[in-house]
């Protein structure tokens, strides 16, 4: 737990929620924390004389984008979650985009903005935005999670500010058409063997502290009101639950994951991105719609790390 994200903090309530979910009269648990720096308490190669696999509890990059996942395969030790490649192409926002939309699912209108271009031309950026898009537009990291550094641009003039923080946390910048519709978001888990995925309850999001589910929304108190299941017709809930699998099949996810969607009132699913390792806090999403799906969270835990021995067969 831990790992030079932003999302740090969040990863330690993550990993300590899941280390106290492990009974002591299943497991031996031991927790492992990477620095800020990337500096691990122990060599990973060392991991192998301490655990028979290792639960990642780490968000944002490093932790999410395949390098952790890279490393440990580099010592060959079993781990939770999805893979390296997996891992690296979700985490690539406009990447993954394009993949779910080769699927045939719906995704908003974006635009991939480097630093060098925008540092270099910002005048023929906002020309292209200008001519592609009609405000309010979402300017959001291309390579991040827990909506750090998103932004709603209700106009251009706000444009530079929303640049200015998705580029201080990543080199790449995703500039999306911003679609009005109930925020909606839909777990998924597998057994770690071929075609054992099944969703969960999809949750609606009604963010309480600003007009999107941003950081604020999502890990302070109070921050938004979210139900489980959505609010919605029996055959809206089942085109969610069907998309999140789908999104989780194409990404080649591994134990779980949980996809962000938005729903028009035309009843256009729009796909946002999909979390390989979503928060596993008090305030997170995947743990309460699990609950409201029948699976308290220690059982929860328990699946997705029966699900890092299984997937070895295969």
């Amino acid at each position: 737990m831990g790992g030079p994200s932003p999302e740090h903090e969040v990863s330690l309530k993550t990993g300590e929620m899941v280390a106290d979910a492990l009974t002591r009269e299943k497991y031996e648990v031991e927790k492992f924390l990477i620095s800020k720096d990337g500096e691990w308490e122990i060599p990973p190669q060392a991991l192998k004389n301490h655990a028979d696999a290792v639960f990642i509890a780490m968000h944002g990059t490093y932790g999410e984008d395949g390098t952790v996942q890279d490393i440990l395969e580099s010592v060959k030790i079993p781990y939770t979650g999805t893979g390296p490649l997996g891992s690296a192409l979700a985490m690539n926002k406009f990447l993954s985009l394009r993949l779910f939309r080769d699927a045939g699912l719906k995704t908003p209108q974006s635009l991939l903005v480097t630093g060098n271009n925008w540092k270099d031309m910002p005048h023929s950026i906002v020309y292209r935005i200008r001519n592609y898009f009609e405000y309010p537009i979402v300017v959001k990291p291309n390579n991040s999670g827990s909506s750090v550094g998103v932004s709603v641009v209700k106009n251009e003039g706000g444009l530079d500010a929303a640049m200015h923080e998705a580029f201080h946390i990543s080199r790449e910048v995703l500039v999306q058409k911003f679609i009005e519709g109930k925020e909606v978001t839909c777990g998924v888990l597998d057994q770690g063997l071929p075609q054992s995925e099944f969703a969960l309850l999809p949750t609606e999001i009604i963010p309480k502290r600003n007009n999107f589910f941003d950081y604020k929304s999502k890990y302070d108190p109070g921050g938004a009101e979210e139900i489980t299941p959505a609010r919605l017709h029996g055959y809206q809930l089942k085109q969610i639950q069907k998309a999140a699998v789908l999104a989780h099949r194409l990404i080649g996810c591994k134990g779980f994951s949980r996809t962000d969607m938005i729903l028009t009132p035309k009843n256009e699913l729009y796909i946002l991105e999909l979390n390989t390792i979503p928060g596993l806090t008090r305030e997170s999403l995947l743990p309460k719609a699990a609950v409201a799906s029948g699976i308290n969270f220690p059982n929860l835990v328990e699946k997705i790390v029966h699900s890092a021995f299984f997937r070895l067969r295969y």
